[in-house]
């Protein structure tokens, strides 16, 4: 028989374990653990599974994690591995129970990500709720400055709980943005508590809401019809060429929790983003200033999806090699508006021998009581998909 149990807040030890543990055999813990005795058996997570897996059957054994065993524990992930009537949980204070109650916020107000040990996160759950709840590692802080890069300072109001349960813990108010990493040892426990300062409203953004350079913007209606066409998916890479205000990286990240990376050559276009990544609150985005051919082979990353709505003649020469880098199942979807582009967007991937399809969209919008029509210039899009290589073979 096991039993899992969290050892709570505060130090390596079993001091909050409210049960008689010597009736165990075995008591198996992490190596960080200060207790010493003849059956304390301390394991890393892969040989304490392993120990587990093996003698579950054969001894009565008690599985001490830190804090609970219900937030992101692994004594859940080794219950689902044995028998349903061959282990038991003993639940225990997490860090996010106790900092919450130290605070009186309700779990209600309050999304939960963790970043211990992983450098991606889920958007869904991020700045999503008036609370964010982050568990930290060492590198913790320097990743959130990097996705928080176009945020104010006024944006967000961070609390950092450090060794909560600990006699020296501390649990203060900081910059998040411009935190000093050196002042703590962030090698020590520590969870972090954000809160959101904002009103972030994911519905389709009005073209007035964007600072943009007079007719650099894929208008409302256009941007609806691009991003449907992308098929986004929460939490996926797009590269937005040619980005002009912005508006469409900014859209797809409002709507569908997407990342961003977004390439610009014009100099007062470039500054227009900048600030509308800031006045929408962009997370998880980079802005490449320049050339965009000139990034397309020095970046490591791999997206998911690629919208090119400009950059010139030299961009579309580029398309077969977009296409290499886009992942696979990707989308690839091209704009244009002139028969010129077109044309040579056309001999480039048929040169290439990349398929595709391409529809021609005309759009005509009337204002007051049909006293006005506005119609839109034609637009001509592109969209490419791309099987992955068992699909080809």
């Amino acid at each position: 028989m096991v039993t899992i149990a969290g050892n709570g807040m505060g130090d390596y030890n079993f001091s909050n374990l409210n049960f008689d543990i010597s009736k165990f055999d075995k008591i198996i813990c992490d190596p960080n653990f200060k207790e010493e005795a003849k059956n304390i058996l301390k394991l890393k997570y892969k040989d304490a599974k392993q120990y587990l897996l093996d003698n579950y059957d054969k001894e009565n054994i008690l599985y001490v994690v830190t804090g609970s065993p219900l937030f992101f524990s692994a004594g859940t992930i080794i219950a689902k591995n044995l028998p349903k009537d061959s282990v038991k949980m003993i639940n225990n204070t997490s860090c996010k129970t106790y900092l919450l109650e130290k605070l009186f916020i309700s779990e209600l107000e309050v999304d939960t990500i963790s970043l211990h040990g992983r450098d991606d996160f889920d958007l869904q759950n991020f700045l999503q709720n008036k609370y964010t709840f982050v568990v930290c590692d060492k590198y913790t802080i320097s990743r959130l400055k990097k996705a928080l890069s176009f945020f104010e300072k006024d944006s967000i109001k961070t609390t950092l709980g450090y060794k909560l349960g600990f006699k020296d813990e501390q649990i203060i108010g900081i910059d998040l943005l411009n935190f000093d990493e050196k002042v703590f040892d962030l090698t020590s426990p520590f969870v972090l508590l954000i809160k959101k300062e904002f009103e972030q409203r994911n519905i389709i953004s009005e073209d007035i809401e964007f600072e943009t350079q007079r007719g650099m913007i894929t208008k409302k209606y256009k941007r609806q019809l691009t991003l449907q066409n992308l098929d986004l998916e929460a939490n996926q890479l797009l590269w937005d060429i040619g980005a002009g205000s912005g508006s469409c990286a900014i859209e797809a990240f409002k709507r569908y929790k997407v990342k961003t990376t977004l390439f610009e050559k014009n100099e007062t276009r470039i500054e227009f983003i900048k600030q509308n990544l800031k006045n929408h609150h962009v997370i998880e985005t980079k802005l490449f200033e320049g050339e965009a051919q000139d990034y397309f082979t020095t970046l490591e990353e791999t997206p998911q999806r690629i919208f090119v709505g400009g950059g010139g003649v030299e961009v579309i020469k580029q398309l077969p090699k977009l296409f290499e880098i886009l992942d696979e199942n990707g989308i690839m979807l091209i704009n244009a508006i002139t028969l010129k582009h077109l044309n040579l967007m056309l001999t480039v991937l048929n040169e290439a021998k990349i398929e595709y399809e391409i529809h021609s969209i005309s759009l005509t919008t009337y204002k007051g009581k049909l006293d006005l029509v506005e119609p839109e210039r034609q637009l001509f899009q592109i969209k490419i998909n791309k099987p992955n290589k068992e699909d080809e073979e």
